[in-house]
């Protein structure tokens, strides 16, 4: 393969899905996504995903497909170029703090129509976290479907997952399912998520030529695919495998690739496609049933020639090696030498590869809860205000400037002549970092707010709406003010002296507001 592949292919999705009460998130969600209505698929409940998302357009697939869930898709209008870095976000209430794995099916079937006949490219994100490229091309052409799986913790009480229409990106992006599985607790322990993500680059099972293995054999509804393209291969029966932090199936340990009795290594090309050079977490897995009273399994492991483990002893009761952030570029060598005095050719079961992400941060949480508040008052806020504000940098919400460093604050707000309708939400002032805020050329009504928290701000225009009252003598308080525009609204009663007498404020009120008068003189 020429390039890496950082997703599997596979036209038939299942996942796990345990109700709760309905004041608590369900352990886990499975979207069907473009479905208006709940479908039982295989015994499993599948949710339409209207509750989760507000912008884009259900469509079905004008093809027949195997897996149901594939028959419709949600697709995002991009327009032209100058829609590039809009995302568009799922939303899904979860329990703070803990781990999900998140996936993400894609099967294009033709949805955007003759002029784009391939799918297109785009950028799949995790709240603030770039998560990766989203190219199903090879796939669909061998019709097939693509999938992305992830672990990521849960920062609040919702997940926001969410594509992102880049440069590359020439037609409408678009998705088939999403899965969120809550995992416990033991589940990739020894990293730390609220640094960092996992991205799945493998998952395999060695020795193995039979389908899929997955839920029920995998209670958290893994995909462990066959890799059994390798010889000679072996088959276990009494292993008893417990007490692995990952909790891989027991079905996993059912196979595995040994080098010959007489051979002292097994060389083993894994994953199956050159990686980038950057940080991976590798688990491998090893069960052995076949020590004899005088002899035991021990050997080393190691990985392009770095050794990765020393002695490594393997019983039926399995073990698992792993390392949580290991360098690795272009093809990998996987070695396992026999060890001396070990009795029992090295083998091995089945492993894991995920690519570590340094998450992206996210936006400050007070900034986050007022532009909720701000878009819970408009009556048809921007498609894209969904996820988080500030990140990804590129796919800002629309309107919204953030500062950088580690603490990520709103600073501007811009949504002239959006066509937004509505209240004006008086948390517009608990974005307290904000220098500016353009909101003229709308339809917004509702009364001035009191920003004087806004000791930053030097400009807000609020000209062209329908907002009314009185203006808030507030505004003259904030010393920072130089730009004042309040023409063409419905504001009535007297201009209050502490504005009218600041020095150096460009203050604007008329044409329009025939109801506001000066100050008594």
């Amino acid at each position: 393969m020429a390039a890496v592949n950082p997703f599997f292919s596979f036209l038939l999705l299942f996942s796990i899905f345990f109700p709760l009460s309905a004041s608590q998130p369900p352990r886990s969600y499975l979207i069907d996504c473009g479905a208006t209505v709940s479908r039982v698929i295989s015994g499993r409940k599948w949710l339409p995903d209207g509750d989760f998302i507000a912008a884009g357009a259900p469509k079905n697939l004008s093809l027949s497909v195997l897996d149901s869930t594939l028959s419709t898709v949600r697709t995002f209008p991009v327009g032209n170029n100058n829609n590039s870095f809009r995302k568009f976000c799922y939303v899904v209430p979860v329990y703070r703090g803990r781990k999900y794995m998140v996936r993400t099916t894609y099967f294009y079937g033709g949805v955007n129509g003759n002029a784009h006949p391939n799918p297109p490219v785009f950028d799949q994100i995790v709240a603030g976290t770039p998560w990766a490229v989203v190219n199903t091309t090879e796939d669909y052409l061998n019709g097939m479907s693509s999938y992305y799986e992830g672990v990521f913790l849960a920062a609040g009480k919702t997940m926001s997952v969410c594509l992102g229409a880049n440069k590359y990106t020439d037609s409408d992006p678009f998705i088939s399912a999403l899965e969120l599985v809550l995992l416990p607790e033991s589940l990739y322990n020894s990293t730390d998520f609220t640094q960092y993500g996992f991205s799945l680059i493998a998952r395999h099972t060695f020795g193995h030529t039979g389908p899929i293995i997955q839920y029920p054999a995998d209670q958290f509804d893994r995909f462990w695919a066959p890799f059994g393209d390798h010889s000679p291969a072996l088959n276990s029966g009494k292993v008893s495998v417990s007490g692995i932090w990952n909790q891989p199936p027991i079905d996993v340990f059912q196979t595995g690739l040994t080098a010959s009795e007489e051979s002292e290594a097994m060389e083993l090309l894994w994953p199956p496609y050159p990686l980038p050079s950057a940080t991976y977490y590798v688990a491998l897995y090893f069960a052995n049933d076949r020590d004899s009273p005088s002899g035991r399994s021990l050997f080393d492991i190691s990985l392009n020639g770095v050794p990765f483990y020393h002695n490594l002893s393997v019983t039926a009761d399995g073990v698992m090696v792993f390392a949580n952030q290991w360098p690795l570029s272009g093809i990998t060598n996987v070695t396992l030498t026999r060890a001396p005095g070990s009795t029992v050719a090295p083998l091995i079961n089945a492993g894991e590869v995920f690519r570590v992400l340094p998450l992206g941060g996210k936006t400050h949480t007070r900034d986050v809860i007022a532009l909720e508040k701000l878009k819970e008052g408009f009556e048809n806020p921007p498609l894209d205000w969904n996820g988080d504000p500030c990140l990804p940098p590129q796919y800002s919400w629309t309107g919204v400037v953030c500062s950088g460093g580690t603490r990520i604050r709103v600073t501007t707000l811009n949504l002239t002549g959006m066509g937004l309708s509505g209240m004006l939400s008086s948390s517009i002032a608990n974005l307290t970092a904000l220098s500016g805020i353009w909101l003229g050329n709308n339809d917004l009504s509702g009364s001035t707010p009191d920003l004087s928290s806004l000791k930053r701000l030097e400009i807000l225009h609020l000209e062209d709406n329908q907002i009314g009252g009185e203006i808030a003598p507030s505004l003259g308080r904030i010393k920072s003010l130089r730009e004042l525009f309040l023409q063409n609204n419905n504001l009535t009663g007297q201009i209050p002296g502490s504005i009218l007498g600041r020095p150096g404020i460009n203050l604007r009120t008329t044409p329009g507001n025939p109801f506001l008068s000066g100050p008594p003189a």
